[in-house]
């Protein structure tokens, strides 16, 4: 509007025009208009850079290889009970094994792109938002649609950085990366001794892994997704015996495909079949449970031997996923070091891992190691029938309670694991990965770095903690391959029990790692190449 000089003002003569301004944009240091500001500036950075609501991406893998990733869902040799436990609502089996699901992260071609990669969280989201629901006994309309909008918002966008269906290594990349390794100090910590083409047993070393309560094949991407980008084949089951959040099997064994949409569910969700009295206790459940996983952890086994085999096509062919073909499956054949395999997991994974390391009499030895992340404290007792090198690892949150277990101190119950292999020369170690909380090998505080510590107390910045578990199981999968102790592995046992203090660790692993079991008695055994 025009403003024309008063009488009496001492103003010379002007015109001055105001603009009519919305509100919105008119700067008022109110709370309201900085939080409004501050979440449009936010929503505006996630936009412009790619970035996730409210958390954060997961990295990159750091590895000399690029690191692809397949689903794999076929049909089981034979569909069976595993147990005759029925679900008290419909009757119909819990325990019934139609068809496993894994996914698979391998070295994968260098520059190669799919445009395609597979959510942290699995497709559809309510599936696994109820679950999380149910699993805090909270489920109704009200909560089981707040943790779906709540989950969408958080990590509804994450994805996993593995380029999904796309072609393996080539054995020619793979010389090349062996030249360069050598003259380079890139990867110093990159071994490629197990892609000696000229013998019998190279090939990709296999790691076979088996996920903890309440979780599900995904949520360990960014540790076995390190491994595969340093030559590992990593195949991540996804147990469907009630321990998942939720889960959605796929059976094509006939000729039109049954998709079965199923929660997390525990021992209150089941019964014994009609015709018996009898009554299903905790431990049966677990027994229950342990048992379905040994035989999905089986049936994961002949697949991945297949696909060594010669098998791709059949794969590729039965696999209800419909992933596998850009990857060229049948070009796996042959490549894999599966007199090596080694079997890992994390939580109730450990105790199943433990239980699946026991000797067989029905057929040949099939784990060369394994790999126990935080072994369970209440997934039933763990397998002390072990003939095979294992590495167990404790976070802090771990070691630092005690916690009786069957009657004993649970960590007391690890350590002699190790111990009694070492006295049979069969090399293992028991160690705490300092500053560390039970999901700090997740792809957890990746994701949400501030909420977990917050949560968990744990300590260590959560991608230094990451860094660590991949360094030790890589050094503990050359160990089983070529029987050298490297590094950490390097060093005797500083101390039986779980102390604050850390005395007699070498000063550069003081800060990470404290020693409870190794099979080396005196500094300087193995061979030793610091970080």
């Amino acid at each position: 509007m025009a403003r024309i000089r008063l009488p009496g003002s001492t103003d010379s003569l002007h015109t001055n025009y105001k603009f009519n301004v919305p509100p919105i944009l008119q700067p008022r240091l109110t709370w309201r208009y900085c939080l409004a500001s501050t979440a449009l500036a936010y929503v505006l950075y996630c936009f412009l850079f790619n970035k996730p609501f409210f958390s954060s991406k997961l990295p990159q893998y750091t590895g000399p290889y690029n690191v692809g990733a397949i689903d794999i869902e076929v049909p089981v040799r034979e569909q069976r009970l595993v147990d005759t436990a029925v679900f008290k609502d419909s009757g119909e089996p819990a325990f019934e094994l139609k068809t496993v699901l894994f996914t698979m992260y391998y070295p994968a071609a260098k520059g190669v792109r799919s445009g395609k990669h597979h959510y942290w969280v699995p497709k559809p989201l309510w599936l696994t938002s109820f679950g999380y629901a149910k699993v805090a006994r909270i489920n109704n309309f009200f909560t089981n649609n707040l943790f779906t909008s709540a989950m969408g918002i958080l990590v509804g966008g994450t994805k996993i950085p593995a380029h999904v269906d796309v072609p393996v290594v080539s054995t020619e990349e793979i010389a090349k990366q062996v030249r360069s390794s050598k003259e380079s100090s890139s990867f110093k910590n990159f071994e490629p001794t197990s892609f000696q083409s000229d013998t019998e047993s190279s090939g990709f070393p296999v790691i076979i892994f088996t996920h903890g309560m309440a979780s599900s094949r995904t949520q360990y991407s960014h540790y076995l997704g390190e491994l595969a980008s340093r030559g590992y084949i990593c195949a991540a089951i996804e147990h469907r015996d009630g321990s998942g959040p939720g889960t959605q099997i796929i059976d094509s064994s006939t000729s039109s495909a049954t998709v079965i949409d199923r929660l997390h569910f525990s021992l209150s969700d089941v019964k014994a079949p009609s015709d018996t009295d009898t009554k299903i206790e905790a431990d049966d459940f677990k027994r229950m449970q342990l048992a379905f996983r040994e035989a999905e952890i089986l049936e994961t086994v002949h697949v991945v031997h297949s696909l060594h085999s010669g098998s791709g096509d059949t794969i590729i062919a039965t696999n209800s996923r419909k992933e596998g073909s850009k990857a060229d499956l049948p070009s796996f054949t042959g490549r894999l070091n599966i007199n090596t395999t080694i079997l890992a997991g994390h939580s109730y994974g450990a105790t199943g891992a433990l239980q699946g390391l026991k000797p067989r009499t029905d057929m040949a030895r099939i784990f060369a190691g394994g790999i126990a992340l935080d072994p369970g404290k209440s997934s039933g007792r763990l397998n002390t029938d072990v003939d095979v090198p294992i590495l167990t690892i404790h976070s802090t949150s771990w070691s630092a309670k005690r916690s009786i277990f069957y009657g004993r101190p649970h960590f007391e119950v690890v350590r002699e694991i190790a111990d009694n292999l070492n006295a049979k020369g069969i090399g293992s170690w028991f160690m705490t990965s300092l500053g560390t909380s039970h999901p700090s090998v997740t792809d957890a505080p990746l994701i949400e770095p501030t909420l977990l510590k917050w949560t968990t107390g744990a300590g260590i910045d959560a991608h230094e903690g990451l860094r660590q578990y991949v360094h030790v199981s890589d050094d503990f999968a050359k160990f089983v391959q070529d029987g050298k102790e490297r590094n950490l592995l390097a060093l005797p046992a500083n101390s039986r029990e779980y102390d604050r203090k850390n005395e007699g660790m070498d000063k550069e692993w003081k800060e990470y790692w404290q020693v409870h079991a190794s099979p080396v008695k005196t500094k300087g055994e193995g061979i030793v190449d610091s970080r």
